[in-house]
């Protein structure tokens, strides 16, 4: 049976000394945030113009009004956490 992983992601093992390494983690990290972001933005932009196109939002708030106050009151809270996970800890992690 295999060992169980103890840590996972772009971190070198506990019992290893980081040197030139550590360079190399954090430039593959800031890669790996830079591409995540740039992919986010341009699907939000062209779902936005898909939406613009369609006229879906003039169909939805003549007839159900509250139901898209819910939607976009729900789609603003889940930007929000997004947000408030980029934060760093108050207190380091042992």
């Amino acid at each position: 049976m295999r060992k169980p992983i103890q840590t996972a992601g772009f971190s070198a093992p506990e019992s290893r000394i980081l040197r030139r390494e550590r360079r190399g983690v954090v430039l593959a990290e800031l890669a790996a945030i830079t591409g995540l972001a740039v992919c986010t933005i341009v699907v939000a932009t062209v779902v936005s113009v898909g939406i613009a196109r369609a006229g879906v939002v003039d169909g939805v708030v003549g007839n159900e009004g509250s139901l898209f106050a819910v939607a976009l009151g729900l789609g603003l809270l889940f930007i929000a956490i997004g947000g408030f996970s980029l934060l760093p800890p108050r207190r380091p992690r042992h």
